[in-house]
């Protein structure tokens, strides 16, 4: 799959960054170049968005040791991980095979990601480097293949390193090294300490997919306090200067559910959100947001928090040059 689709080109014209788009698009392959491959075999975790059994977008990580992403082929990406019980897209790849579906067209708009016995799972998917600000994004067909995953790549897209917070991997403390039991908690809205760990947020991944079933996984950060909390199921954030595409609104344009990762940097636990979103295009919130160019408000539909999600830990962030001030 190359090229935009119509959802991406609507919110570019309703943008009015058409020839911007026009611009980047040449960045979108369907192959990873050998120095993508590298960076891909250094990274621990890898951020996974895509469908459940239900249909329900969500997004989560997948993790291990460098070298558990491997590229054996330009357009084949190897995940050496599965999701753990408990994780919300732990059913849909556990069960994606290689059926009739395998390398067909569009999936049903009913569940529009998801997977299962009868074709691969269409997920998206970002590798990202905190320590560097670096990152990477590749969307494709996932199979099962034992205890891991084979994904079949259809779009391979590098992004610069504007809002990203930059922490370095740190070591456990003897006394941080007890196991931690893992705990999975369920809710249909956020709770008081779940709304503050969002105000305080200065990172967040964000999955989508188009009408067609094509997943991408997208980050989003800026200084703490820019992601609102209108509700404890309504969110805001400000879409900032980008790089024209509008993969994560162009879904929107087409399909509204999405999902959230909130990660734990420096707890491990892992905070999952799935529900709707929409854009807001103009009006006098999206002026008084300081860098704003629109808004993105999400609705929560299903809170899923996971405790000892992740044994990574991070530092302290330096915050991006690039992240506009906020109002709070």
């Amino acid at each position: 799959m190359s090229g935009y689709h119509r959802g991406e080109i609507a919110a570019q014209e309703r943008a009015g960054l058409t020839r911007q788009a026009a611009h980047a698009e040449p960045v979108i392959r369907n192959t990873v170049p050998a120095v993508a491959a590298d960076f891909l075999a250094e990274q621990p975790f890898v951020v996974v968005g895509g469908a459940d059994e239900r249909g329900r977008i969500w997004a989560t990580q997948l993790l291990g040791r460098p070298g558990f992403l491997s590229v054996p082929a330009p357009q084949t990406l190897l995940v050496d991980a599965l999701p753990l019980p408990g994780d919300p897209l732990a059913g849909s790849l556990a069960g994606a095979g290689a059926g009739e579906g395998a390398g067909a067209g569009a999936a049903s708009a009913s569940a529009p990601a998801s997977g299962g016995p009868s074709g691969p799972a269409r997920i998206g998917m970002i590798a990202i480097s905190p320590a560097t600000r670096r990152r990477m994004r590749m969307n494709g067909r996932a199979v099962r293949d034992g205890g891991r995953l084979r994904v079949d790549l259809d779009q391979v897209i590098s992004n610069c390193p504007k809002y990203i917070q930059q922490r370095r991997h740190r070591e456990l403390a003897p006394q941080e090294q007890a196991v931690e039991q893992r705990t999975v908690t369920d809710s249909d809205a956020l709770n008081p300490a779940q709304q503050e760990a969002l105000r305080a947020a200065d990172t967040f991944f964000v999955a989508t997919a188009s009408d067609r079933g094509d997943a991408d996984a997208s980050h989003r950060g800026g200084n703490p306090g820019f992601v609102e909390v209108l509700s404890p199921r309504l969110l805001r954030w400000p879409d900032y200067q980008g790089n024209a595409m509008f993969l994560t609104l162009g879904n929107l344009e087409l399909n509204p559910a999405a999902g959230l990762l909130l990660p734990g940097w420096d707890t491990g636990t892992a905070l999952h959100l799935s529900g709707s979103a929409r854009t807001v295009w103009d009006g006098d919130e999206v002026t008084r947001t300081p860098g704003a160019e629109r808004l993105v408000e999400f609705r929560v539909d299903a809170v899923r928090e996971i405790t000892a999600a992740s044994p990574l830990r991070w530092s302290e962030p330096a915050l991006s040059r690039f992240n506009p001030p906020t109002t709070g």
